[in-house]
């Protein structure tokens, strides 16, 4: 079962339709305890970083979550459930993360370009990853945000972005992958990396 987390932050019903397309084993919930039959997991997200973080831990959902990931569980992280892997982030003051992936989540502040981020961008593939099979080396996906990381670990990163400043867009390692940028809303290659995500959790 694939287990679309329900925490009060985004529109869930996109994401679902998505995975959908490949499997009907997918749900949404708003219990941890569905973890334990959950093959798979993924975060969504639209919203501010410290709010998000709030409602996983009000909901009980941080540890397991965290727990999950470290265990090696199929992870898949969208935009603000990118981000949250991350250590910290500014947004409206200091807020801590899951701490998955060591660095911190910055507020875009370049003369000339526009915030949020928003719109297509083309990604450079940085590295090999199981989630990105069939996928060409310079893709294009859909972003909004106003956010980016910093990050420190670069073992982790598998596809970057420029937008004034390059900037980790695709991170992943096992069986983890998280990005920046909406999957689901970003047509062929995007449902790509879920058609992917989808096959191997289902194999």
């Amino acid at each position: 079962m694939i287990t679309v987390i329900d925490y009060g932050m985004g529109n869930l019903r996109s994401v679902v339709k998505a995975v959908e397309k490949y499997t009907g084993r997918v749900r949404i919930s708003n219990d941890p305890a569905s973890i334990k039959d959950s093959k798979a997991l993924i975060l969504p997200g639209d919203g501010a970083f410290g709010m998000a973080m709030k409602h996983l831990d009000e909901l009980k959902w941080t540890g397991p979550l965290k727990e999950f990931i470290h265990g090696g569980g199929f992870f898949l992280g969208i935009c603000l459930g990118f981000q949250l892997l991350f250590s910290s982030s500014e947004e409206f003051g200091f807020s801590r993360g899951l701490d998955i992936i060591q660095g911190k989540v910055k507020r875009f502040s370049l003369a000339g370009y526009k915030v949020p981020h928003m719109g297509w961008n083309n990604v450079a593939i940085r590295d090999k990853s199981k989630f990105l099979e069939g996928i060409p080396g310079d893709p294009y996906f859909y972003f909004i945000h106003s956010y980016y990381p910093e990050i420190e670990d670069r073992t982790w990163m598998l596809g970057e972005v420029d937008y004034g400043v390059r900037f980790p867009c695709i991170v992943g390692k096992g069986n983890l992958i998280a990005a920046q940028f909406h999957p689901e809303k970003s047509h062929n290659w995007g449902l790509k990396i879920i058609e992917n995500f989808t096959g191997l959790v289902c194999s």
